[in-house]
């Protein structure tokens, strides 16, 4: 019979997940109809860039001097920044179950995510995410972002758990994964109720 490690840590993605995306391809579409800027090229400019802005290469203000304000504008700066950080929104049941699961079962969470440093900043006090996170692996600090594998290594070492002890929870099948090629068990998260039925398999407190 195959033994079942005891779960002690939880790495968790953010985006899709507990928040909706911070920057995704409809925040930009949204953008793009707001600021009356070209989708297409929006869009080229982005995907040119958002590696280096994501690993924490690039400042927020660099990103969007690239992205948006490559040419002169009727809006400043400040107006589209704000309107991307708007765009986030909690996913409030996700976000009681998680602290009730850090409660129940004394786990120790950690954040693996691929974000940009202001905005990830901004969603982790907007939303308090310091309430039940333990520490962020976030592509902006460690300057590797998912599907690199580096980055749940770092995770591992950072938590000092081996990968046995872990689940993880990510909405990308990709990344899931990558996570369990390295031993993590993982769960690809489409809603509340079949991530908390999975969680239920492992031998968690519900």
């Amino acid at each position: 019979m195959k033994k079942i490690f005891p779960v002690t840590t939880l790495f968790l993605d953010i985006g899709g997940v507990i928040l909706t995306n911070g920057w995704g391809h409809e925040s930009r579409k949204l953008a793009a109809e707001k600021f009356n800027l070209n989708l297409s090229e929006l869009e080229d400019r982005h995907h040119l860039t958002f590696v280096t802005y994501e690993e924490g290469k690039l400042t927020l203000k660099e990103y969007l001097n690239r992205v948006v304000f490559y040419q002169k504008r009727t809006f400043t700066p400040e107006q589209f920044q704000k309107f991307m950080f708007d765009q986030s929104t909690p996913y409030t049941e996700m976000i009681e179950f998680i602290h009730k699961l850090k409660e129940q079962n004394h786990l120790k969470i950690a954040v693996v995510n691929n974000e940009a440093h202001e905005l990830n900043e901004h969603r982790i006090k907007k939303f308090k995410l310091n309430q039940f996170v333990d520490f962020y692996i976030s592509s902006c600090f460690v300057h590797f972002r998912k599907p690199d594998a580096d980055i749940f290594r770092i995770a591992l070492d950072i938590a000092q758990v081996p990968a046995e002890h872990v689940v993880y929870i990510e909405n990308t099948q990709m990344f899931v994964d990558v996570a369990r090629d390295l031993g993590i068990r993982s769960i690809l998260h489409t809603d509340y109720k079949s991530t908390r039925s999975e969680l239920s398999l492992l031998g968690l407190k519900l």
